[in-house]
């Protein structure tokens, strides 16, 4: 029977859209479920603030009355202006391993894209930098962080099937952290402090962080990052979304604020406890008892795994070495913990330098992924 593709047009649809992907790894035990509701607000236009400067549409795709896939398009318009280009964005997609599936909805995307004037295909990617984004290409077998894309190993013919061609590939590691700061690394963290008159603030919750700063280290988040692959600059609502969905959540620990001698937020690095088992267990649910086991994975007092989410240092002061003040900030907090390994986030294959400060520390390479791009 060929393939249906439908709109996501109602509440109960974008439901089953969101739900999809949940029940179709429900068998996988590399694959972290997503929250539900964060992943409806997502989609909710009066809620994310991507909305301002994006605009999207969602797809189904059955086969026998039986829904065998999904897939959202984007598309980006102040990413496209800042990079010069015109991409319909491809994202949360999954499918059956049916060429004719993942077919019908990639081509459902492109044509809705054409209609907009755009004339690439771009993904998988999100809204925004923020959100999930490149297909897993190698470490299939490797536990998927909350805050990792998984998709099974199949996916990849599938893209190379129809065309689509690698435009980025980032690479994820594994640090073990070792109980003692290597000495050649505390000596260059104590330099970079003394030579680029810097300091870390410790603060202790995310209200001392806003009375202190407001939100000026997003703001250095928001410019570090503008180099990186397909980043949008964020809006002030948007910077103001992702302050309140994540910094409450975390242990402010793990969280370092560079200061210079002005007091200017020049550094920031953040990171929390990997939850993704509590997910499992909650099965993507926080009601009724999903969320007693995310509150019991972010109050442990030791953590098997943590997710490095942000390292981002003011432009002006990159080339300096922040990075190592940053990692030497956290580091006694790994051993206090009794973190055994620490998961980073994508980090782009090109960017050497990010790669390279964790040479010194018991690593490995264990993720690769990747976006892809065709002209439509």
């Amino acid at each position: 029977m060929a393939v249906e593709i439908k709109q996501i047009t109602s509440k109960i649809d974008l439901f089953r859209f969101v739900k999809f992907g949940n029940d179709f790894y429900k068998n996988c035990e590399y694959f972290c479920p997503h929250l539900i509701l964060d992943d409806m607000s997502t989609f909710n236009t009066k809620k994310n603030p991507a909305f301002d400067v994006c605009e999207h549409i969602l797809f189904m795709a059955y086969k026998d009355g039986k829904a065998v896939g999904r897939i959202a398009g984007i598309i980006n318009h102040q990413a496209n202006l800042k990079w010069g280009v015109k991409n319909v964005r491809f994202g949360w997609m999954d499918f059956i391993d049916d060429l004719e599936v993942s077919r019908a909805l990639l081509d459902a995307v492109a044509a809705w894209g054409k209609e907009k004037g755009m004339v690439a295909l771009n993904g998988p990617v999100g809204f925004t930098d923020f959100d999930l984004q490149g297909l897993l290409i190698e470490g299939h077998d490797h536990l998927a962080p909350m805050a990792s894309l998984y998709n099974y190993p199949y996916y990849e013919h599938h893209m190379d099937d129809y065309g689509l061609v690698k435009e980025n590939d980032w690479i994820e590691m594994q640090i073990y952290p070792p109980q003692e700061l290597p000495e050649r690394f505390g000596r260059m963290a104590k330099i970079v402090e003394e030579r680029s008159h810097v300091r870390v603030d410790k603060v202790k919750d995310c209200k001392e962080l806003i009375k202190k700063y407001g939100t000026s280290y997003m703001d250095v988040i928001d410019i570090a990052y503008q180099k990186l692959y397909n980043f949008q600059p964020l809006t002030k609502r948007q910077k103001q979304h992702y302050l309140d969905m994540f910094f409450p959540l975390l242990n402010f620990d793990f969280v370092t604020i560079v200061v210079n001698e002005k007091d200017e937020v020049v550094g920031v690095g953040a990171g929390m406890p990997d939850i993704s088992k509590a997910l499992r267990k909650g099965k993507g649910r926080l009601f009724p008892f999903g969320w007693i086991h995310l509150l019991k994975a972010l109050k442990a007092k030791t953590y098997e795994a943590f997710d490095l989410l942000i390292i981002a240092v003011r432009p002006d002061y990159q080339d300096k070495g922040l990075n190592a003040v940053i990692i030497a900030d956290q580091h006694p907090y790994f051993v206090k913990y009794n973190i055994q390994r620490v998961e980073t986030t994508a980090i782009m294959e090109t960017n050497f330098k990010n790669l390279g400060h964790w040479e010194m520390f018991p690593h490995k390479y264990h993720k690769r992924r990747r976006a892809y791009i065709k002209p439509i």
